[in-house]
């Protein structure tokens, strides 16, 4: 299992090599300019200067060599240096990083600073329909069409089919505008002590609408995909044989169909948990939540091509980790599959 874990996390590499050429390909050409956002009366060579200020003038292929030494190996070395407070040799120029044209600051330290605020609510909304979605789903598959599994399928459907943005906005007329039960959007600026039972319950209240509409969304995807891997594994002729040596339903049950069931929901989880990391940008524009989503909006409205960059390929990096844990943890829930 080591062995593999190295194996993929070394063919990651090129991978993330031929991910970030195509990424780069792809902004290099598309249309908007940083300079277009100068005064029409700037003249033209001004723009041209401030076009190679941003290294804009220089042949693709260097910026190219050059954006990708930054990311790749600059900037870890300079996480690095600042986690352990030392440095590898000679402290690292900060002019080697990957520069934001809008902020004229590193990218990676905004990116870092907005990811908390994704973290809070888009990694608690999709803990949360994990563990809904999972015992829903099981239930509602041994329980086949019960009253637990049809009213199981219709809030999956209602919560699927509905727009999370729809939910949203019914969410803060209600309980926000009608009720005033909690505000009507996220308070980034708000340092959660945890020490203070005030600052918690300030957390709990803005964190409550977002959560529940990403809440309600991943549990409908998630435990329709647990009730359909748990109802092929019921009809397995491994289950009659546990049952016929005289085990216990609830060992039958928990200790072979959900095992092996999961396989296909890890892979669903893994995708979605990369997704995290990119923020569900209409969630976030719902709330004013000033996560990674509207950093990738207002750096696109901006045309600042390195933070677009470098956003889209550390979303590309996180779907590839996670791929990754997904492909091990196969090892350990189906104990026929082998990594040699």
């Amino acid at each position: 299992m080591l062995r593999y874990t190295i194996r993929r996390l070394i063919f990651a590499i090129p991978m993330l090599l031929a991910i970030s050429l195509v990424l780069f390909t792809i902004l290099a050409f598309a249309p908007g300019d940083p300079a277009g956002s100068l005064p029409l009366t700037i003249p033209a060579e001004v723009r041209e200067n401030y076009r190679a200020s941003l290294g804009l003038d220089k042949p693709f292929f260097l910026r190219w060599l050059s954006w990708v030494r930054s990311v790749m190996w600059y900037e870890p070395q300079h996480a690095f240096e600042s986690f352990f407070s030392t440095c590898i040799g000679d402290c690292m120029d900060p002019g080697k990083r990957v520069i934001s044209f809008s902020s004229r600051s590193p990218a990676v330290d905004t990116i870092w600073q907005r990811l908390p605020q994704t973290m809070w609510v888009l990694g608690t909304g999709t803990l949360l329909g994990i563990l809904i979605a999972i015992p829903i789903g099981v239930y509602s598959a041994y329980k086949q069409y019960s009253a637990f599994d049809n009213i199981g399928g219709f809030v999956s459907i209602v919560g699927w089919s509905m727009p999370v943005y729809w939910t949203g906005l019914i969410l803060i007329y209600i309980f926000a505008v009608k009720l005033k039960w909690f505000p009507s959007f996220y308070d980034t600026t708000h340092d959660v002590q945890f020490t203070s039972w005030s600052s918690i319950w300030f957390q709990i209240k803005q964190l409550a609408m977002p959560v529940t509409v990403l809440t309600l969304f991943n549990a409908a995807a998630f435990s329709r995909f647990a009730r359909a891997a748990v109802l092929d594994n019921l009809s397995e002729g491994y289950v009659r044989t546990a049952r016929s040596k005289g085990l216990r339903e609830f060992l039958v049950i928990n200790r072979h169909v959900v095992r092996n069931s999961m396989i296909p929901v890890v892979t669903l989880i893994a995708l979605s948990a990369a997704g995290i990391f990119s923020g569900a940008i209409i969630t976030e524009t719902v709330f004013r939540i000033n996560g990674t989503g509207q950093l990738l909006i207002t750096a696109l409205n901006q045309a600042d091509t390195p933070m677009i960059q470098t956003l889209t390929f550390f979303f590309a990096v996180m779907t590839v980790l996670f791929n990754i844990i997904a492909d091990v943890l196969y090892g350990f829930l189906d104990p026929r599959i082998r990594f040699d």
